[in-house]
């Protein structure tokens, strides 16, 4: 069966980046010059995804308008000329199918996509984190849904990471079936440092099967008093079968400030007209010892 929903969870407050985020949305903050969010979109929409379901909050509208037309502007960029931009503005309102609902208080990510049930029904659907941005040649969720498609089963991206690290993540347990492809038989949420059962950490994108729902409703608050999603997935694996993905690309962790940072410069320097002159200002920054 083939993907054709995603549900990304947007309902976070961004505390990282206060002051910035009193007023923008973390999703909203700016990756070149484009936000996180719409990086993402554009995986999933790239992946043949056509249905987005985002799970926002109060006050976090501006999100969900960013995805909507906005005759006002087109107009005014058509008068100046200004084409080139028209057509990027356009292409945004575009690229998906947009629908949303709130999570009235932040219970984890768990909570974030039980709120999507109704819109979500009885189909299979992706889940992408907007914070873990992820460059490859194939979409990551691509990548996912080609496994789901031949497994039928619910898929998790996995990525190696040092021992000293995964305590920061939900690591999953299983053997390999085949080269990056694992059958979890089981998940943690963020062990201790020096308890985790392997060094495979589950990152920010998913293919879950509407199973899923009524595990997350059986889920009591765990590691942080929230409901997590990690939770439910340990249960599935114990109840049906589940495949984590080793994925093929590169990983920035743009929720952490020093993420978002190294991001913007990765995806700066591949830009045609700011990558060299980037390049040569962090040669020269290098050079001269960093003042």
């Amino acid at each position: 069966m083939k993907v054709t929903k995603v549900v990304i969870p947007a309902a976070g407050k961004g505390t990282r980046f206060l002051p910035a985020t009193k007023s923008v949305p973390k999703e909203l903050l700016p990756l070149v010059d484009r936000p996180l969010i719409h990086e993402v979109v554009l995986e999933a929409a790239r992946s043949g995804i056509r249905d987005l379901i985002l799970v926002t909050a109060e006050g976090k509208e501006a999100v969900q308008r960013y995805f909507e037309k906005d005759p006002a502007l087109e107009n005014f960029l058509e008068a100046r000329g200004e084409l080139g931009f028209l057509k990027q503005v356009k292409a945004v309102s575009g690229m998906v199918r947009v629908s949303s609902v709130i999570q009235d208080s932040p219970r984890g990510l768990g909570h974030a996509i039980l709120c999507s049930r109704e819109l979500v029904g009885n189909d299979p659907f992706a889940v992408i984190l907007p914070d873990d941005l992820i460059d490859s040649v194939v979409p990551c969720v691509a990548q996912l849904a080609d496994l789901f498609v031949r497994t039928g089963k619910t898929i998790v991206a996995l990525q190696e990471v040092p021992g000293d690290q995964t305590h920061l993540y939900g690591i999953a347990d299983g053997e390999r079936t085949d080269p990056g492809v694992y059958r979890i038989r089981k998940f943690v949420e963020k062990p201790p440092p020096g308890s985790a059962p392997s060094n495979l950490a589950v990152i920010g994108r998913y293919i879950l099967v509407p199973e899923i729902y009524d595990l997350i409703e059986g889920v009591q608050p765990g590691v942080g008093g929230e409901i997590q999603l990690t939770d439910a997935l340990d249960r599935l694996a114990v109840e049906d079968e589940v495949y984590g993905l080793v994925f093929e690309g590169l990983r920035h962790d743009a929720g952490t400030r020093l993420g978002f940072l190294m991001a913007n410069i990765h995806y700066g320097l591949k830009d045609e007209e700011l990558g060299p002159p980037l390049l040569r200002y962090i040669t020269d920054k290098i050079a001269a010892g960093g003042t």
